[in-house]
């Protein structure tokens, strides 16, 4: 009756060789080798965070954004050597909620289950949202059409931006021609827009459409799905290479100065908008099944595909905050068309065209990737068979893709992107601290050919080491949290138990010996959790709520381990 009952990855293993997907007849095409694997994991990691959301974290941060840059892909890389070493021992679909399955048991899979469903289906709201900026600018500036303004915007936007101007146009005498033309702007959109008796229309279109076009991409197939994503990814890098070659002819070093002008602080403001860039690839771990060899194959693409967005990233970084100061890409949705507008307007042009191939291509593979957590958590009993259905004709989870398109239509439609980007990385940082967590409940194994496993490197020493000087570093603010403990904001709060977690994760460590790797992968990413802004973590828990009631009513009963199911009364 354990709310913990877990799966063995012995019967898992017999059933994948016996040709079922976890139990059941797949139906799934197996066509995907590691250069598909890793142009999937390319696609699905460069694209808003790269065209989008580094010109706020370059902000926040500087020329320093770069190191962020570093350490966020560390951080991922802990976690990526953790997914590898269960994606060679666990070759199924799933992702963490499968590998969850196996380590911690069934209500814990469930909450990470649920959690991903915020990672692939709601964050790619984000995701289309962005689409439909970078189309329409392209639609804009290139071929000189004009939407209607209030089928770009969402309500929610549209109303604080209509209240803003309003207030600033009569209270602020000093405002410049620019921002006085900015603010009518947003007046006369909101007050062209259609009206349903007193209340105005507004919705994202080109974000509708587009989620529509991929989700049926997802719908026909993983080969045309593939050789799509191969196509944009290629063209994407291609492109982001050239940038950053042309924008070096441009930078002037004295931008770089102060590399951290907000200081570190300054620098770790953008961790939620870093940390979004990075969570593509763990989506590789979902098509498991779809691939020739998932054992040899899923592990070298993760890494390679981590390895290579990484370079990319921190060259585009440092290229954009040396063009331009750090201080103009305050607001800029578009930094990189942004510091070439007004030095080569037709580098503009090329730039517009590859973030809305980028963009799609991360659309895709997370269309691809979310229907199969619904198929895998419905094998399992705990959501209803339907969502297990294969399309005999097209051999891809069918009604799930289609319930994932209504999802994130839905969402592109009516809903704001900012707030969806922080639920996204709480999502994402929780499915990989229990990955990284559960590679150290994993029984011993010893290294086989043409499989993964992580290096052992003994954590004994290391890992006090470490959190003697996060200590040293942070003293200032461990100081001021503890002495104003009553008067602080949650996250010092958030920090302080961190530390205490920290403390005993640390002396477990030393104690039994645990591998550094995994152990520095739950402890960086539980470091990075605690930066997420609060409104993000309320929405989160109520997410968490809605999620335990669906287990609670319908998952507990019908799962596969019940002991109904198993034959005990």
């Amino acid at each position: 009756m354990s709310i913990l009952r877990k799966k063995k990855i012995e019967n898992i293993l017999k059933e994948a060789e016996a040709g079922h997907g976890d139990g059941h007849a797949a139906g799934l095409k197996k066509v995907l080798g590691v250069k598909d694997l890793t142009f999937l994991g390319i696609a699905a990691v460069v694209g808003a965070g790269i065209f989008s959301t580094i010109g706020g974290a370059a902000f926040n941060g500087g020329p320093g954004v770069s190191i962020l840059f570093i350490i966020t892909a560390i951080t991922c890389g802990f976690s990526a050597l953790c997914y590898a070493e269960f994606a060679s021992r666990v070759p199924v679909s799933g992702s963490a909620y499968t590998y969850s399955y196996v380590s911690f048991g069934e209500l814990v899979a469930w909450i990470i289950g649920w959690a991903l469903i915020l990672e692939y289906a709601i964050g790619n709201i984000v995701v289309a949202i962005s689409w439909s900026g970078y189309f329409n600018n392209l639609l804009e500036h290139v071929f000189h059409v004009h939407l209607p303004d209030w089928m770009l915007v969402d309500p929610q936007t549209a109303s604080a931006a209509f209240a803003k101007a309003t207030s600033e146009l009569a209270q602020n005498p000093a405002l410049t021609a620019k921002e006085i033309e900015t603010y009518n702007f947003a007046i006369k959109a909101y007050n062209e827009a259609p009206h349903i008796g007193n209340t105005p229309v507004f919705f994202n279109l080109p974000a509708f459409i587009i989620v529509c076009l991929v989700t049926w991409l997802a719908y026909i197939g993983i080969k045309e799905s593939k050789q799509s994503a191969n196509f944009m990814v290629i063209f994407k890098v291609a492109v982001i290479i050239f940038v950053i070659i042309a924008g070096a002819f441009f930078v002037d070093t004295n931008n770089w100065q102060p590399f951290m002008p907000n200081g570190f602080e300054g620098v770790l403001k953008g961790v939620s908008a870093v940390f979004y860039a990075y969570i593509g690839f763990d989506a590789i771990s979902t098509i498991a099944e779809e691939c020739k060899n998932p054992q040899r194959d899923l592990p070298r693409s993760m890494i390679y595909s981590l390895l290579i967005c990484t370079v990319l990233y921190i060259a585009i970084a440092l290229v954009l905050t040396g063009i331009e100061s750090y201080s103009s890409f305050d607001g800029v949705d578009d930094p990189l068309a942004f510091v070439f507008e007004n030095r080569a307007p037709w580098i503009e042009k090329i730039i517009s065209v590859s973030a809305v191939v980028a963009t799609t291509s991360v659309l895709l593979v997370f269309q691809i990737g979310q229907p199969r957590i619904w198929m895998s958590m419905s094998r399992d009993g705990l959501l209803p068979k339907v969502f297990q259905k294969i399309h005999p004709k097209y051999q891809t989870p069918s009604f799930a893709t289609i319930i994932t398109g209504v999802i994130v239509g839905a969402g592109a439609l009516f809903l704001q992107s900012g707030l969806v980007t922080d639920l996204t990385s709480i999502g994402t940082l929780f499915a990989f601290i229990l990955v990284c967590g559960g590679v150290l409940l994993l029984p011993p194994m010893p290294k086989q050919k043409g499989k993964f496993k992580i290096p052992y490197i003994n954590g004994r020493l290391i890992v006090p080491a470490l959190y003697v000087l996060f200590i040293y570093f942070f003293r200032q603010r461990i100081f001021d949290a503890v002495t104003n403990i009553g008067a602080e904001a949650y996250q010092e709060i958030l920090f302080l138990i961190f530390l205490l977690i920290a403390l005993w994760i640390t002396f477990k460590t030393a104690v039994h010996q645990y591998s550094f790797i995994p152990v520095m992968g739950v402890l960086s990413c539980m470091y990075l959790l605690i930066e997420i802004p609060a409104v993000s973590w309320f929405w989160f828990f109520i997410w968490m709520v809605l999620g335990l009631l669906i287990y609670i009513l319908y998952g507990y009963r019908h799962s596969k381990l019940a002991p109904s199911k198993n034959g005990i009364s």
